[in-house]
């Protein structure tokens, strides 16, 4: 059988689906080859098992995320145009791609080593923005802040208003999406500017 990368893809495509609409548990290669138009054998000579295929699907999220994102980190800039330049390239990137916050918390409940595994090998330093915190505290350009919690901050501020879209939508913004979008485009600056103020002298 020869291998066809428009099958291959029409298949990666249904298991996003799948997996976001169902968790990882609840998602079946039988929905996966019924939503790929594609009977079960033929999926499972393109991939073997549901792990292997969730697993893909993963690697192919970290691939087009992590790249600016490791950049922002890695400039030779201050603290404080790293967090603009951080920010803004992870929501950006979230923007562009709102189905991995979904994969990372189906992965952190299927498998959490799997996931650290995948970070760990990616070239994300964040020694490199501890080092950047300590060098900012120590010039007295901030206030002695503890880097890791500092670093959680920013993450779940950026990272919140995806994960918890559904509910920002229907309860704060009355179920308007085009609200929604420019409120994510703002939080670019918004996030950045907020964690700023609150850290420096």
């Amino acid at each position: 059988m020869k291998y066809n990368k428009d099958t291959s893809e029409k298949i990666l495509d249904a298991a996003v689906r799948e997996f976001e609409t169902k968790g990882y548990s609840g998602t079946r290669m039988q929905a996966i080859a019924d939503r790929a138009g594609i009977n079960k054998a033929l999926l499972h000579y393109y991939y073997k098992s549901k792990d292997a295929l969730f697993q893909i699907i993963i690697q192919k999220a970290f691939k087009v995320f992590i790249p600016k994102v490791i950049s922002a980190i890695d400039e030779e800039t201050d603290l404080f145009e790293t967090i603009e330049k951080f920010t803004s390239s992870y929501i950006d990137n979230l923007i562009q791609h709102p189905r991995i916050p979904a994969f990372i918390t189906l992965e952190i409940n299927n498998n959490p080593e799997r996931l650290l595994g995948l970070i760990q090998s990616s070239g994300v330093n964040v020694e490199k923005f501890k080092q950047k915190i300590d060098t900012a505290i120590e010039k007295g350009e901030i206030i002695d802040v503890e880097p890791i919690q500092l670093i959680v901050n920013i993450i779940s501020l950026c990272l919140f208003p995806f994960v918890a879209k559904p509910i920002i939508t229907g309860l704060v913004l009355n179920g308007d999406e085009k609200v929604y979008e420019k409120m994510i485009e703002e939080r670019k600056q918004e996030v950045s500017k907020f964690i700023i103020r609150a850290i420096k002298k």
